[in-house]
């Protein structure tokens, strides 16, 4: 094992970039951001509908009422997957 990999045991941290999610919370940017995504996973809740963009190198998410969800999830540029 390599001393990279060493420090790349911690996911949270590694190769000098923090590798925790963040919040979006402007609609227009995380429509732009889904052009680059591997996929956008979709968790409805009783009171919001989070949407987890995965990109090669973060995790981005927005939180967002179900009445605007659908028109949203119909304006992403990636594969939809429902948690």
């Amino acid at each position: 094992m390599t001393k990279t990999d060493k420090s790349c045991q911690n996911k949270l941290f590694c190769n000098g970039v923090h590798n925790l999610p963040t919040e979006i919370f402007d609609v227009e940017k995380f429509v732009t951001l889904s052009g680059n995504a591997e996929y956008c996973a979709v968790k409805r809740l009783k009171d919001v509908v989070k949407l987890k963009l995965r990109t090669p190198r973060m995790l981005y998410t927005l939180k967002v009422d179900p009445a605007k969800a659908e028109e949203i999830i119909k304006r992403l540029k990636c594969e939809i997957r429902e948690v």
